[in-house]
C-alpha cells in the first residue's frame, strides 16, 4: 500500500487561502513561508512540493485574482449601447472587488501587483473594458486612444475601490462618488454628439 497523499488539493486550498489573506493584509516580506505553513495547518515541506516556494504560492494567488476577476467582468451581458456596457463593466468591477477584498488586495495593492498595460492578453481582465471602449470609439461615442481611456477609467474605479475597501467612502456617500466619478471621466472622453446622451445614462449597483 502507498503512502497516504498528505499535500493534496484540500491542503493546497489552505495555502492559497491563507496567504491571500496575509499577503493583503501584512508587508510581503514579513509572510515567512513558516507562517504561511502554520496558518495553513500544514508544513513548510507542503510549500515548496506544491509550489515550488513562496514566490510560486504569491504566482498562484495573482493568477486566481486575475482569473476571477476576468471571469466576472465577461459574464457581463452586452447592451445594445457600448455606452451601456461600459457603465455595467464598472459596476460589475466594483462588486468584484468589493466581495474578494483580499484578492483585491494582492491584485492591485500587495505581492506582484497587476498593472494593466497596452498588450492585453486573451484572459487579461481589462480585455472586456478594451472592447467596449474599441466599441464606443467605432460608434463616435468617445474619441481618443483605447488605452489611455482605459487606463483613465481603471484609475477612477481603482481609487473607488480601495477607498471603500479602506471604510474612507460608505453608504450613500460610495454611491455618489462611484457614479458621479464614473460619469465624468467617460464625459472626459465624450464627442460633443453623445454628451447628451452620457448624462442621461444611469448605473445599477
Amino acid at each position: 500500500m502507498g503512502r497516504p497523499r498528505t499535500n493534496d488539493d484540500a491542503v493546497r486550498d489552505r495555502l492559497v487561502a491563507c496567504a491571500t489573506e496575509m499577503f493583503a493584509t501584512r508587508p510581503q516580506e514579513s509572510v515567512t513561508v513558516r507562517a504561511l505553513a502554520a496558518a495553513a495547518g500544514t508544513s513548510t515541506a507542503a510549500v515548496y512540493t506544491l509550489f515550488q516556494g513562496k514566490d510560486g504560492l504569491i504566482r498562484e494567488v495573482r493568477d486566481q485574482a486575475v482569473a476571477g476577476l476576468f471571469q466576472d467582468l465577461t459574464a457581463v451581458p452586452g447592451s445594445d449601447t457600448a455606452l451601456e456596457d461600459l457603465y455595467a463593466l464598472a459596476v460589475a468591477y466594483r462588486r468584484w472587488g468589493r466581495e474578494h477584498r483580499h484578492l483585491y488586495a494582492v491584485l492591485f495593492g500587495g505581492a506582484q501587483s497587476f498593472v494593466p498595460s497596452s498588450r492585453v492578453g486573451d484572459r487579461d481582465p481589462v480585455r472586456p473594458l478594451v472592447a467596449a471602449i474599441d466599441r464606443a470609439v467605432a460608434d463616435d461615442v468617445l474619441a481618443g486612444d483605447t488605452t489611455l481611456i482605459a487606463v483613465s477609467l481603471w484609475v477612477a474605479l481603482h481609487g473607488l475601490v480601495t477607498l471603500e475597501l479602506a471604510g474612507a467612502l460608505e453608504g450613500d456617500a460610495a454611491e455618489t462618488a462611484f457614479r458621479s466619478t464614473v460619469d465624468a471621466v467617460l464625459r472626459g472622453w465624450a464627442t460633443p454628439a453623445a454628451l447628451p446622451g452620457l448624462r442621461r445614462t444611469g448605473m445599477a449597483s
